[in-house]
């Protein structure tokens, strides 16, 4: 039965909390509020979208707080998830589904971009339209 800390709202298996270190743990109940992630404004409306599509009941925490997010921009809040432990499977396998796909996705895109950019320039001579080379 995995473990869970009071301080950091984590559920986790082991000897020791993995973000505080905190021996004095106890057995996760299926009420426990549990930490799911932490994402950008934008993204945390996704996620919200989703986890409600699914049944899955949540928690929601700004990093920042009004004052500080108005202060530095409303790009730079972060939005912490809690769920309940009962669902903490269900809301982990949505969120490795969702941002591990998006994560890749810009990369995929990237390495295709460089590529053609490549194919591209291999036949370009190397002096731009105003005959200077590039440097």
């Amino acid at each position: 039965m995995p473990l869970y800390c009071d301080n950091c709202f984590l559920a986790f298996e082991g000897e020791r909390c993995p973000s505080c270190g905190r021996k004095k743990c106890r057995e996760a109940k299926d009420d426990d509020l549990c930490y799911l992630t932490e994402q950008n404004v934008i993204w945390s409306g996704l996620l919200a979208d989703v986890l409600k599509q699914n049944g899955i009941e949540f928690v929601e925490r700004n990093v920042l707080g009004a004052g500080l997010a108005f202060k530095t921009g409303m790009m730079s809040e972060r939005v912490r998830f809690y769920v309940f432990f009962s669902r903490l499977g269900d809301a982990e396998t949505i969120v490795e589904g969702l941002f591990s796909a998006a994560d890749e996705a810009p990369e995929d895109e990237a390495l295709e971009d460089e590529d053609e950019a490549a194919e591209d320039g291999a036949d370009e001579d190397p002096e731009d339209a105003d005959g200077f080379p590039d440097i």
